[in-house]
């Protein structure tokens, strides 16, 4: 399925996994590559010498094209951006808009640049500034997420814009795919769908609580960071949004403490990140810190398997699906279904 997403970045189906921290690792980047998909690692929970790791292994297991998302804000970025380059890493995305800058340097070494935005006017700055595309998050999507739904933010941002759409937030199959491409995008990204598949590293008794999750079960809190972060609602969800903030402080401080040790940063620099989620939001220090730790509360569940301790970022999708295909399996249903839904249209005509 051809669409102008395939030809910029050179993959045969017009579908990205997204970057999950903890998650998108390169046992399924690379099966998402050789599926004909878009993989893309999440390099946010990684050290720079771990990226380059990871870079290396993929491209030990595929040949097929892949990116790395960045954080645009990141003390570290510009390590980041020369090992994209340096290891000839096809495409960049960003959770943050990256500069015009940053843009302009990867472009000019030929990788290709997809920032997330939430809003029309993010979509429009960054294509002003020479973004190849962009991806669009609508609200039902996991993680830190906005309040507007997919369906009335991404009719906005393709008419706004004249680089590709990259639709993301409650899509899990082939009907969301044509519905994708109806409203004018150039292919879906998931997150939730690609973290349960039988290629996700994330352990099995957390894939089975995604599983057992209906729609009710997937919650908007601002208790985890201080920001909008969608995630499974758990008893430690419960817990944040009953503790003082003292309690929750403390807390924080010690998750903070083993982030800073796994991932090598200084304190300040972990202090740095915590505040460039800001983006002129009211947030106290504690908020702060809460920012800093979530890598941590993440970690708990996606690689120790900690259900109890960990925060289970989550699209609403997650209440509707309810099986683990491989990538190869999943990406080949959902090209299939979106070629039936396209031909019965077609037929009823």
């Amino acid at each position: 399925m051809e669409t102008a997403l395939t030809r910029l970045v050179g993959v045969r189906h017009p579908v990205v996994q997204t970057g999950m921290g903890w998650v998108a690792g390169p046992r399924l980047v690379s099966a998402v590559a050789e599926a004909g998909a878009l993989g893309v690692l999440g390099s946010a929970t990684m050290t720079v010498d771990g990226l380059r790791e990871a870079v290396r292994e993929v491209k030990s297991r595929t040949d097929a094209p892949f990116g790395v998302n960045l954080r645009a804000d990141a003390g570290d970025a510009g390590d980041r951006v020369r090992i994209v380059v340096d290891e000839g890493v096809r495409v960049a995305s960003f959770a943050l808009a990256p500069s015009r800058e940053l843009i302009a340097e990867l472009k000019e070494a030929g990788v290709v640049v997809i920032p997330s935005v939430g809003a029309r006017r993010h979509a429009e700055k960054v294509a002003a500034w020479g973004a190849d595309a962009v991806l669009v998050q609508g609200g039902e999507g996991g993680g830190h997420t906005g309040e507007v739904a997919t369906t009335v933010l991404l009719p906005q941002v393709v008419d706004a814009v004249d680089v590709p759409v990259v639709a993301a937030g409650g899509f899990f199959d082939g009907r969301g795919l044509v519905a994708a491409l109806a409203y004018g995008a150039a292919g879906v990204a998931m997150g939730t769908r690609f973290l349960l598949t039988s290629d996700s590293t994330v352990p099995d008794p957390v894939k089975a609580r995604y599983l057992a999750a209906s729609v009710r079960d997937v919650t908007v809190t601002r208790a985890v960071d201080g920001l909008p972060h969608r995630m499974l609602r758990t008893d430690l969800v419960d817990a944040l949004e009953r503790s003082g903030r003292l309690r929750a402080l403390l807390h924080a401080a010690r998750r903070a403490a083993a982030f800073r040790k796994l991932s090598g940063l200084s304190w300040p620099g972990m202090v740095r990140d915590g505040l460039a989620l800001r983006h002129g939001k009211d947030l106290s220090f504690s908020q702060v810190l809460l920012a800093a730790n979530t890598p941590m509360l993440l970690r708990s569940a996606m690689v120790d398997g900690r259900t109890d301790l960990g925060v289970m970022a989550s699209g609403q999708v997650a209440g509707v699906i309810d099986d683990l295909p491989s990538c190869a399996e999943l990406v080949e249903r959902i090209v299939k279904e979106a070629e039936e839904v396209l031909e019965g249209l077609r037929a009823s005509r």
